[in-house]
């Protein structure tokens, strides 16, 4: 590992590559401490210990809505955008067309995923404005209850233009190929995180007496082991992947004899990555922040069906069951966008490639479609459990500044992992340059 950080730094390209990108995440960082103002961080801060569900939004945005900075919304409608139009480009013929014409057809889908960020960062600008200030109606004020139009529009526009900006820093560390702009910002919202959270955990630590409280010590050591084995898992379930064999016929051309070749198809039990997670999240958070808007209505029956949405929301059970069929869903939902056996099967042909006994064309893409959906039961069945573990071990340790842990240790283990290998690539790439 010495020896490669060596070379890294030897090459210059590739180490202001690094540095740049070390340099925006700090900036990001910067701008997550730059709060909105007229927001009671003290009252937000004790709001955002007892939701759960704006503990799962801070993840996606970076960390930022915890301090409700101008970067609160963080990647979230980005994302949600990029969604949309991959659902989009199933059902729309134009769309799906345009996602086949290469680097230009990706280029004018990004653009349009740009677009829509823009709505779609104003509107849930507007839907968090309307939830901190529905909440402050029943305890402390987090927001005023009266803000004129002026100062309501600079609040959505600033939070929009902090989306907008991420989207930018994200695309910029994209371009230098270290790691996944968006992840990484993520990534660095959690991370950034970490200290508050470990000197929360020490204070639960610390018994009346000013010793050591044995009970919750023991409660940490399981935690602690339970964290290493989901790392653990996290990269056992990250790097799996079944190893389809495929061979290629030879062929004659001119006088010189191709392929023969056998090789094989990585089929990976985890295709969808953190996907899954997402849209269970999204799905999960939509009903009762809807209901926030109407608990205050005139109609009675309106307001008490909008409360009674948030309290089974609220319910732990009932959250944690929903949440894990979800993710489980929706694995294989995004599996089936992602990974196309007809597609797979059609190129395997027209290169003169086959699996060894099965034959080429509709059988060949049955059996793609038969396996992929055998190790993806793996990998559904471990992103439902990773997304419920944190609130198990909460159940059982007591231990809640650590409620999303599980979903936190996917994304940093998942993002670490997929920056190395781009980072490993690179130098490869400039070792063959050399030659």
């Amino acid at each position: 590992m010495i020896e490669t950080l060596r070379r890294i730094w030897r090459t210059p390209d590739l180490r202001n590559d690094i540095l740049f990108v070390i340099a925006m995440l700090v900036i990001f960082r910067i701008l997550a401490h730059v709060p909105i103002p007229g927001v009671d961080q003290a009252n937000l801060k004790v709001f955002f210990e007892k939701n759960q569900f704006l503990g799962l939004i801070n993840i996606f945005s970076g960390g930022g809505i915890e301090n409700f900075s101008i970067v609160a919304l963080g990647v979230a409608p980005y994302i949600t955008s990029s969604i949309i139009f991959q659902l989009l480009a199933m059902v729309v013929p134009k769309l799906e067309e345009l996602a086949k014409e290469g680097e230009y057809g990706r280029a004018k889908i990004n653009q349009y995923t740009r677009l829509l960020t823009v709505p779609l960062a104003m509107l849930q600008a507007v839907g968090l404005i309307t939830l901190l200030r529905s909440s402050s109606q029943g305890g402390a004020p987090i927001l005023p209850t009266t803000i004129d139009t002026l100062t309501y529009a600079t609040i959505v526009l600033t939070m929009a233009a902090g989306t907008i900006l991420l989207m930018w820093i994200g695309e910029l560390i994209s371009e230098r190929k270290i790691g996944n702009g968006i992840s990484l910002l993520i990534f660095a919202g959690i991370v950034a995180g970490l200290p508050g959270t470990v000197q929360r955990t020490w204070l639960l630590l610390s018994s009346p007496t000013g010793g050591i409280d044995t009970t919750q010590l023991m409660n940490l050591v399981i935690f602690a082991v339970i964290a290493v084995v989901t790392i653990v898992g996290v990269v056992f379930i990250t790097e799996a992947q079944r190893k389809v064999p495929v061979s290629y016929a030879k062929r004659v051309r001119g006088n010189r004899m191709y392929g023969g070749v056998d090789t094989y198809l990585p089929l990976r039990v985890n295709q969808a990555g953190v996907i899954p997670i997402i849209f269970a999240i999204s799905v999960i958070l939509f009903p009762p922040l809807v209901a926030q808007f109407f608990t205050g209505a005139s109609t009675v029956w309106i307001a008490s069906m909008a409360n009674w949405f948030i309290r089974v929301f609220q319910n732990q059970t009932f959250y944690a069951v929903s949440y894990f069929v979800l993710v489980f869903i929706f694995t294989y939902f995004y599996t089936a966008v992602v990974f196309q056996p007809q597609q797979i099967a059609e190129n395997l042909q027209k290169q003169g490639g086959f699996i060894p006994g099965i034959r080429p064309g509709q059988p060949t893409a049955g059996y793609l479609s038969y396996t992929i959906n055998r190790i993806i039961f793996a990998g559904a069945l471990f992103l439902g459990v990773i997304a419920v573990l944190p609130l198990v071990v909460q159940r059982a340790t007591g231990i809640s500044t650590l409620a999303v842990g599980g979903t936190s240790l996917l994304i940093v283990v998942s993002v670490v992992i997929e920056t190395i290998q781009q980072i490993q690539a690179q130098l490869v790439m400039r070792d063959y340059e050399e030659i």
